[in-house]
């Protein structure tokens, strides 16, 4: 991880609970004698997040709808430390405002980028009740009611016209776009994920597609889009140009690493300047993909 994120080691579950008491019942001791919860456990999840939220970040009552996507907030903070060491390269001390692209129900980026950096943000969507949550999420501050401002984008087709208001400057652009081409794909992925996260649980045969929505939520959008991941970032690096002289650096999460060529092709065939910002959490190994023109 960023040597900056505060989430490098593990996680202070007897401080957590103070935060959120109602994370303790799903706490308990691993064969390695290490304090943990069930990954798996979409539940045990949630009060994770609202944990760390109230207790690294201040933010109180934050929630999501049933059924929606639930971050991994290690995650998401190495991605906005990062995305800070590429604008404070050429910085100037003037107020950053950042668009986040897919805000979802959630709302993590806008909420973290606000209690990290004092970003100035605006999350779009185009599902109504992920825009409903998130501006839930955002009155629960007032620190976020004033740095962060979320917009309902009404076309599929677009990622920026719309939203993107005339004369209007960002600083940068995130996404973390959809993984999958498919439900089908995306319940594979799913599964698998379960599974692994279950290694050690002799009951791992009675694990199937029917129960993949009690342990990961996540609507369509959210999880999958016609041509996956690479068709939808062309497909953002390409609406991008109408929008080059009103942000400085674009930025996308890639999740898989063989998405990168076909990324790289679109981006020299539009000449844009581009770099590739590789991320480690764990195991985990990701990236996100930064142009401009």
């Amino acid at each position: 991880m960023h040597p900056k994120n505060i989430h490098n080691s593990f996680y202070n579950f007897k401080e957590l609970i103070k935060s959120n008491p109602a994370l303790k019942e799903y706490v308990f001791v691993n064969k390695h004698d290490i304090e943990t919860i069930d990954f798996a456990n979409e539940k045990a999840v949630l009060q994770l997040n609202k944990s760390l939220l109230a207790h690294h970040y201040k933010i109180q009552n934050w929630s999501i709808p049933e059924g929606y996507l639930c971050p991994p907030i290690p995650s998401r903070v190495d991605y906005l430390f990062y995305l800070k060491d590429l604008l404070d390269a050429e910085s100037n001390n003037k107020t950053i405002k950042g668009l986040d692209i897919g805000v979802g129900a959630n709302c993590i980026y806008p909420i973290l980028a606000s209690q990290l950096f004092d970003w100035k943000m605006v999350g779009v969507d185009i599902d109504k009740m992920a825009i409903e949550s998130a501006r839930k999420n955002v009155e629960t501050s007032q620190k976020l009611k004033q740095n962060i401002e979320i917009r309902h984008q009404k076309s599929n087709a677009n990622i920026f016209k719309g939203v993107i208001k005339e004369n209007e400057y960002f600083d940068f652009t995130i996404c973390n776009p959809p993984f999958h081409a498919s439900e089908k794909e995306a319940n594979s992925a799913a599964l698998r994920k379960v599974k692994n996260l279950k290694s050690n649980d002799k009951n791992n045969d009675k694990i199937d597609e029917k129960n993949i929505k009690l342990n990961f939520g996540g609507q369509a959008n959210e999880l999958w889009c016609n041509g996956g991941e690479a068709l939808f970032i062309k497909r953002m690096i390409k609406q991008s140009v109408e929008f080059k002289n009103q942000v400085n650096w674009f930025t996308t999460l890639v999740s898989k690493g063989g998405n990168l060529k076909a990324i790289y092709k679109q981006l020299e065939k539009l000449k844009a300047e581009h770099k590739t910002v590789n991320m480690e959490q764990g195991n985990k190994k990701t990236r996100f993909v930064a142009w401009r023109f």
